[in-house]
This record gives C-alpha cells, sequence and structure tokens, in this order.
C-alpha cells in the first residue's frame, strides 16, 4: 500500500510542479506577447460567431475587449482550478483531517498566486492584480471541492463494496 500512496504523492507533486511551470511562464511574457495571446485565442472563440462578425469594427472591438477579459480570467481560474486539484491530491495522501488538507491546498494555491502577481510586477508592460488573486483563490477552493467530492464518492463506494461482500 505504501508503494501506491508514494506513486500517487509523486504523481500529485509531479503535476503541481509542472502547473507551477506553465503559469511561472504565462507570466513571464511581457505585455505585448500575453495581449496578443489572449487576442489571438478570442479571435479564433469569435470567428464563427457571425452575431459578432457582422458589427460594425468599432463595436466589434468593444465586444472583442471584453469577450478577451473574460477569456483572460477563465484561463486564470482554470489554471489555478489544477493548482487547487493537485495540491489536494497530494495532500489527500496523508492521514490528515480534511480541514488541514483543505486550509494547506487552498494557503499553496494563495500563497503561489501571490507570488505569480508579484512575479508580474516585475514584468514589461504587465501589473500585478488582486482581483487575479481572489480569482486565482476561487479556483483553488472549487479544485479543492472537486478532490473532496471524488474522494468522498470513492469512500462510499468501498463501504457499499464491503458491505456487499458480507
Amino acid at each position: 500500500m505504501n508503494r501506491k500512496i508514494n506513486i500517487l504523492r509523486g504523481l500529485f507533486i509531479g503535476l503541481l510542479l509542472m502547473m507551477f511551470g506553465i503559469i511561472f511562464n504565462f507570466s513571464n511574457q511581457n505585455g505585448d506577447k500575453s495581449g496578443s495571446l489572449s487576442r489571438h485565442l478570442t479571435e479564433d472563440v469569435t470567428k464563427n460567431l457571425d452575431f459578432i462578425q457582422k458589427l460594425e469594427d468599432s463595436e466589434k472591438e468593444r465586444v472583442l475587449k471584453k469577450i478577451e477579459h473574460i477569456i483572460r480570467k477563465l484561463a486564470h481560474f482554470s489554471l489555478y482550478f489544477a493548482v487547487g486539484t493537485f495540491s489536494m491530491g497530494f495532500l489527500a495522501t496523508f492521514d490528515l483531517k480534511n480541514i488541514k488538507r483543505f486550509f494547506g491546498s487552498l494557503g499553496i494555491g494563495v500563497l503561489y498566486a501571490s507570488l505569480d502577481e508579484f512575479h508580474q510586477f516585475f514584468i514589461p508592460d504587465r501589473s500585478a492584480s488582486v482581483v487575479d488573486v481572489f480569482i486565482d483563490s476561487l479556483g483553488v477552493i472549487c479544485g479543492i471541492c472537486v478532490v473532496l467530492g471524488v474522494v468522498k464518492i470513492l469512500k462510499n463506494k468501498k463501504e457499499i463494496n464491503l458491505v456487499g461482500l458480507n
């Protein structure tokens, strides 16, 4: 059993470190490169939406900027959802109360989100945002809750299987 737990721990730590690397690389992009990536994704998402494509240029630009803003915030949420999932998955392999797992995972996520925003402060044409830390934290909390739910379902299923064997 220890071998399986160690494999799970290694997997979750590896995935968590990979997410930290991905987030760092996105944050390390200057404002032009980051904005260009967001803009390209926004254009791809909206290219087949006729009601947007048929707008006058100035109105279309206004709508695309709003959509781009939403896509950027969803990216924050999604990346940190993964951070919450992987950190909680890692802590779920230890014999801890769920409250300690929850706050440990939340602490990891909020600390990294805060450091990430601080890092962006030093990148040309980028800035630090408390709102982004808040969005990141919501992503972490949702990831944690998903893991708690999956663990609960698996434990209940195991209890059902054990009852069925009696």
